[in-house]
């Protein structure tokens, strides 16, 4: 064993053996996620830390978007004796190599937001994903574009009939970066919209990329420009600051911006008008449910309609619905 897998085996032995003896009931969770940076996974985390307080003993690594140090987290925590392992991935394609790792423990192990392939999570009976349906969020955010150009007919500036669109884009090759791409568009081809992509490029979910990325496309193609489709809420945040330095959201200039997670600046947007829509990534839900699933894997108990409250699809997948929210649809005052 390497210095780096001796020392996480070491710290989570402490954490696991040198916890009082009441604590030693609760099931010990080992949990690695991906990136402390990403504001979605800082939320995520405290929903995990925060539902399983008082039902089981986390331990939470940031792998830092290393998947290497990630490995090595994992086999420490397998080493220490962690009961489950909850893991939101580096690289969704290296789920396969985790699933086999923690199939050797006969370790239960739950994915969280980046989904791994059917194919690995086939390979253990006890291995699941708990996360939320990219395509719904995707299609939810084309029906809030859909139902503005229907409403708007002048946000079709040149009256051509079809939405001239830049794309801002998550983390190339994450399911959610490419199926909310793929299933933007498709509520506004279905109301009788035809589409044309005028850029696209990646903001790897921040808001200062979404901004340069916003600025460049601006410089490139103007008043062209219909609506910005952004794969998150940073992204589309970014892209706001870049629309208001040109002038826009002031004297009437209004560009259509939607986003998904619906995290609070998102929320203050919309209620400022500068944020057409987002998508809400219920991560306490997802949290909740992964923290319930986990328990039961831990205790050996079975899996019902009586014993979790949340449907499992295809014996492998937890889905949390997202929901849509406009500045209509706020209900919070």
């Amino acid at each position: 064993m390497n210095t780096i897998k001796k020392l996480l085996c070491a710290a989570l032995a402490l954490l696991l053996l040198g916890a009082p003896a009441l604590a030693e009931e609760l099931p010990a969770f080992g949990v690695c996620i991906y990136d402390g940076t990403d504001t979605f996974m800082a939320s995520l985390r405290l929903h995990l830390e925060t539902y399983a307080h008082g039902k089981a003993r986390l331990t939470v690594y940031d792998s830092r978007n290393d998947q290497n140090l990630q490995n090595d987290q994992v086999e420490g925590m397998l080493e220490a004796g962690a009961d489950v392992l909850i893991i939101n991935p580096v690289d969704r394609l290296a789920a396969g190599y985790l699933i086999e790792k923690a199939r050797k423990r006969q370790t239960p192990v739950l994915f969280v937001n980046k989904e791994p392939l059917l194919e690995d999570l086939l390979l253990y009976e006890h291995a699941f994903y708990v996360g939320a349906d990219g395509a719904q969020s995707g299609r939810l955010s084309g029906e809030i574009l859909a139902e503005y150009f229907l409403a708007h007919p002048e946000a079709n500036k040149n009256g051509d009939g079809t939405v001239q669109y830049v794309l801002i884009k998550g983390e190339p090759g994450h399911q959610d970066a490419e199926l909310r791409t793929q299933n933007a568009l498709k509520p506004l081809q279905e109301v009788g919209f035809r589409v044309e992509k005028l850029q696209e490029d990646t903001g790897m979910w921040r808001r200062q990329l979404g901004q340069e990325k916003m600025a460049g496309f601006l410089l490139a193609w103007g008043d062209q420009i219909e609506c910005v489709i952004a794969n998150n809420d940073e992204m589309a945040l970014g892209a706001i600051n870049a629309l208001k330095g040109a002038g826009y959201f002031s004297g009437g200039r209004f560009m259509p911006v939607v986003g998904v997670d619906a995290i609070s600046q998102a929320i203050e947007a919309l209620r400022q008008g500068s944020l057409l829509g987002t998508v809400f990534n219920d991560g306490e839900q997802q949290a909740m449910a992964a923290v319930d699933l986990a328990i039961l894997l831990a205790k050996g108990e079975e899996i019902t309609a009586d014993t979790y409250a949340y449907p499992i699809s295809g014996e492998r997948f937890v889905w949390i619905p997202y929901q849509r929210i406009t500045r209509e649809e706020l209900t919070d005052p």
